[in-house]
């Protein structure tokens, strides 16, 4: 931008020959005059003026006069619209600032203001507020001899190097310079933890502001007093803790479950709180269980015996301890007792001592053989009631007088035997519930309802009657082939088959018998990714996604509470396996809260321990020694000044003048210009210069000779 013409004179000098070549000229014609003079020769000063003419004529003086176009000086103001500028009161004065810097420096004809609004990274990731790297960027293509300065009204929060900075910069801080703000730092907390194991994250309450040289310090603890923390884990109840301020205290917590659990911690305000968006925080643990102990007992050697045996042992998180009884108490053969091979059944120890240490108990086949006493089959019960898990893979002695049904587990087990054992192929399908239970859901060749599974078939069945729990998949004649259970606190599942082995052969193109086996364990171990009736939720990416997994195919909205509060009503389309899914915009960072009703899950958008409001106080520290350096000043918008909106008064500075007063900043005029047009007229002509010298030279010679 150009702000008009203007016209300058000048002489310019344009030598015929090199300047040494001048230099040694005039040197010695100096030395012949000189001597001439103090011998009084006559015609010295006709000989001076010759040689001053040659001189001249070498040197080839011209009258030059250009045509210039003035150049702008080209400002720069930089707005800060990070979130820490969002704390009340910092948007109004930051936006009143702004309009009156415009309004004066709109008045300097010859300045051009380029305003750019700068906020933190688009791309997501947390590097704060980038303000040096705006003000770079908005002058990088103006040449150094244009620049005025850089303003930069901003709450001094930056969190970027100054490098390659032009010109002078000048910082106009909105916010009080006296407000204090207190702020939780969650110092360490771990990724991964055991369930039910113990825990501990560190904490720090911190309080901080440019006057914080003014907070008391207790002289007997050497801290400047408690803050009241409340720690809660899955939206349950909150547990208070109270942490010195300035002081990493460490934190107790215990996990219950395994998966994603959310740890929300909050610090109570404090007694001057510029905002409440960095006194909470929310971590993320994910939960694994120790190694589970799963205890396998067999009856009767069969096919099918080693398939559990192998799967369970090649689950490298199972502790797997298997018997099988090989020799009831009622085979008397006469062999001697020294040269028998086998293990005593320690029932005691694994029924009465160490039975509530067993994640799962397995009976595969097993029936009564003398072995287990009754009662320890009333605690096997009493142990599902209270939280364990029970799996029952019934054989043809299921159907037996010597079922184990007919014990006290039968008031655990959901199915009970008819006497029947069926013998024939047949082909296992998933019932209704099947394919929206998350055991069986979307298993491998599991076919639909128009179409049969691509597994192979079974060959025996054993017929039961279901009095409670679900069948999941069904068998010969359509009857109940598994069925899952809830018992009081634990969970009871029931395969009323033992050819479950014949997939794992292969036979007819086998099945998924490992992923059933595995999902119906870990079902029975509470795994959260199995839950039949489950909320989940996920951020990433901006956008939040929602999962219910329900046996009922009803579709009722869910509730999502924002992270500022509001509540906004989402509905949920259907999925495959029992799902139904959506998906919203989550913008803006914090924990979003999604309610169906019965259940309730949290999820974590961006990073709410942001390094943007890591520090809301205002302060001058890093802006402060970059306007020092680069001659600029740093003004408080909040002072009170006479002028409009507090911003001091502008001036225009030359280039090697102080940029910065008290109450004043300055931006450089320059005064930088284009040529568009020369015009240029030799001063002494050569003709002209050839008469003179000669001229000068003949009256040099009259003179000599008179």
């Amino acid at each position: 931008m150009t702000t008009g013409i203007i016209a300058s004179s000048s002489i310019s000098l344009a030598p015929l020959v090199p300047w040494q070549l001048i230099a040694i000229l005039g040197m010695a014609m100096l030395a012949l005059l000189a001597l001439a003079w103090l011998r009084r020769a006559s015609g010295s000063l006709w000989r001076t003026l010759a040689g001053a003419t040659l001189l001249v004529a070498l040197l080839n003086p011209s009258w030059v006069e250009e045509q210039r176009e003035q150049l702008t000086d080209i400002a720069a103001v930089i707005v800060d619209r990070s979130p820490s500028q969002s704390v009340p009161g910092r948007v109004a004065a930051t936006d009143s600032a702004l309009q009156a810097l415009t309004q004066k420096l709109g008045q300097y004809k010859n300045l051009e203001v380029r305003v750019i609004d700068a906020a933190t990274a688009r791309n997501g990731e947390d590097k704060g507020t980038e303000l040096f790297a705006a003000a770079r960027k908005v002058l990088i293509d103006v040449p150094e001899n244009r620049i005025a300065g850089t303003i930069v009204v901003t709450d001094g929060q930056i969190h970027d190097k100054p490098d390659n900075l032009r010109g002078p910069v000048h910082g106009l801080i909105s916010g009080n310079k006296n407000r204090r703000d207190r702020r939780l730092v969650v110092k360490k907390a771990p990724a991964y933890g055991l369930v039910d194991g113990n825990l501990a994250m560190v904490l720090r309450v911190e309080e901080s502001g440019d006057g914080e040289k003014n907070i008391s310090i207790d002289p007997a603890t050497g801290y400047r007093g408690v803050a009241r923390v409340k720690l809660k884990l899955d939206d349950g109840k909150p547990v208070e803790y109270d942490l010195r301020i300035g002081v990493d205290e460490t934190v107790p917590f215990t996990l219950s479950h395994a998966g994603p659990t959310v740890v929300e911690i909050e610090v109570a305000a404090g007694p001057q709180e510029i905002t409440l968006r960095n006194n909470s925080a929310a971590v993320v643990i994910n939960g694994v269980r120790d190694r589970l102990k799963v205890l396998l007992v067999s009856g009767k050697p069969h096919a099918g015996e080693r398939t559990w045996r192998n799967l369970l042992k090649a689950d490298p998180s199972v502790d797997l301890v298997h018997f099988t009884i090989l020799r009831p108490p009622e085979k008397q053969d006469g062999t001697p007792v020294r040269e028998l091979s086998l293990i005593a059944f320690p029932i005691y120890e694994l029924f009465e001592v160490r039975l509530e240490e067993f994640d799962l108990i397995i009976f595969d086949r097993y029936h009564r053989r003398g072995v287990l006493p009754p009662a320890y089959f009333l605690n096997i019960a009493e142990y599902v009631e209270n939280g364990g898990a029970l799996l029952a893979a019934a054989g043809p002695e299921f159907a037996s007088p010597l079922t184990i049904h007919r014990t006290a587990l039968n008031s655990v087990l959901p199915a009970a035997p008819t006497s029947k054992v069926l013998q024939g192929g047949y082909l296992p399908q998933l019932t209704e519930t099947g394919r929206r239970h998350p055991v069986t859901a979307d298993l491998k060749g599991s076919g639909t309802s128009d179409k049969l599974p691509d597994w192979g078939r079974w060959f025996r069945h054993i017929e039961a009657e279901v009095n409670q729990g679900v069948a999941v998949m069904t068998g010969a004649n359509d009857l109940p082939l598994l069925i899952l259970d809830r018992v009081g606190e634990g969970r009871v599942a029931q395969m009323m088959s033992d050819h479950a082995w014949l997939w794992t052969r292969g036979f007819e193109g086998g099945g998924p018998q490992a992923e059933l086996l595995r999902r119906m364990s870990h079902w029975l171990m509470k795994e959260p990714e199995l839950e039949e009736e489950d909320l989940r939720a996920a951020a990433d990416r901006g956008r939040l996604t929602i999962t219910r997994r329900s046996l009922s195919s009803k579709l009722a909205p869910v509730t999502v509470t924002l992270p500022n509060g509001q509540q906004q009503t989402v509905s949920l389309k259907p999925s495959s396996g029992g799902k139904a899914t959506a998906e919203i915009a989550a913008d803006e960072p914090g924990i979003y809260r999604i309610r169906d009703g019965l259940r309730s899950t949290l999820a974590v958008a961006g990073n709410l321990n942001s390094v943007e409001f890591a520090q809301v106080h205002a302060t001058t520290s890093v802006i402060g020694p970059v306007s020092k350096s680069s001659g600029g000043g740093v003004f408080w918008l909040s002072d009170g000044r006479p002028t409009a909106a507090g911003i001091p008064s502008l001036r225009r500075v030359k280039p090697d003048r102080r940029a910065s007063g008290s109450d004043w900043l300055g931006l450089v005029a320059n005064g930088s210009y284009r040529v568009t047009g020369v015009k240029s007229a030799p001063l002494l002509p050569a003709p002209l210069a050839l008469l003179l010298i000669a001229g000068f030279l003949g009256f040099a010679w009259w003179r000599e000779g008179h």
